[in-house]
């Protein structure tokens, strides 16, 4: 009995002490609150959509799957399913067409491969015109370059492949316009022959180097035989240029031993007369 009295008085000296700031029960209704403001968050995002579109994209407005119109840089709020915005980029893009194996006019198999860059320039039409304008646009590359090749010899298309970038593009840039797609430039990166044709290409390119190294061999002994002949004209017409030519190659050797040839027998040296005597006068 007294430790149930000690118990009963101490909890009335907790009940009339002083009590903390709020109690249980006043927190039920902020947490309340929270929870609320949490779902009806979580609910907003679930039926509100934020797209952001970037400088380099452009977005497209679609209500109830009617394309309204397209929207630029920005933040855009949308309720799917009955509204949405689609972000396409319309920076360049560099496409790569690997190597394939055409006919030429004079049916050499050569596998050519492309380089191409191209932008969207409407991203509208190459949204709604076509299904995948990528695919499209890698096949009228192979299309353009094909027509290209079959209407050249082999030779012919070694020699104009610059020529060969702009006429594909020029052949398949009207259609690719009208799906709102610009080609910028196209290039022949690399043209593969067969091994047998490499080979006897690597001899015609020797030959021809061979023979142009022949020709320069002949032109300059051909130009040293006119110097020579010319110089032995000018020693006939002038004798004297020849001693004249030693004794500059006298002067300009040094340590060097020079032969003259001389003849057998020199002439003999005719003696050289004496003056008479004057005669003595007789005496007398």
């Amino acid at each position: 009995m007294r430790g149930f009295g000690l118990s009963a008085a101490a909890l009335v000296v907790r009940r009339d002490g002083p009590q903390p700031w709020g109690s249980r029960m006043d927190l039920v209704p902020l947490l309340a609150l929270i929870v609320i403001v949490l779902l009806a968050v979580v609910l907003v995002r679930m039926l509100v959509g934020v797209t952001i579109v970037h400088e380099h994209e452009r977005g497209l407005r679609y209500r109830s799957g009617r394309l309204k119109g397209l929207v630029g840089a920005g933040m855009y709020l949308s309720l799917p399913p009955w509204s949405e915005v689609r972000v396409l980029d319309t920076r360049p893009v560099s496409l790569a067409i690997e190597g394939q194996e055409v006919l030429t006019a004079d049916g050499v198999a050569a596998k050519i491969s492309l380089v191409a860059r191209y932008e969207v320039g409407d991203a509208a039409a190459a949204v709604t015109r076509d299904a995948s304008y990528t695919r499209t646009l890698y096949l009228l590359l192979q299309l353009g370059l094909r027509d290209a090749i079959t209407a050249r010899t082999l030779d012919q298309a070694l020699a104009s492949r610059r020529e060969l970038g702009a006429e594909i593009r020029e052949a398949c840039g009207g259609r690719l316009a009208a799906i709102g797609v610009e080609l910028l430039e196209v290039d022949v990166r690399d043209v593969m022959l067969p091994g047998e044709l490499k080979r006897a290409f690597t001899s015609v390119i020797t030959a021809r180097k061979e023979g142009e190294a022949a020709l320069e061999r002949v032109r300059s002994e051909t130009a040293a035989l006119r110097g020579l002949a010319n110089a032995g004209r000018m020693l006939d017409d002038n004798p004297g240029l020849l001693q004249l030519r030693i004794l500059q190659e006298l002067g300009e050797s040094s340590g060097n031993s020079i032969v003259f040839g001389a003849p057998e027998a020199l002439p003999a040296r005719p003696p050289r007369a004496r003056p008479p005597r004057p005669r003595e006068a007789p005496d007398g």
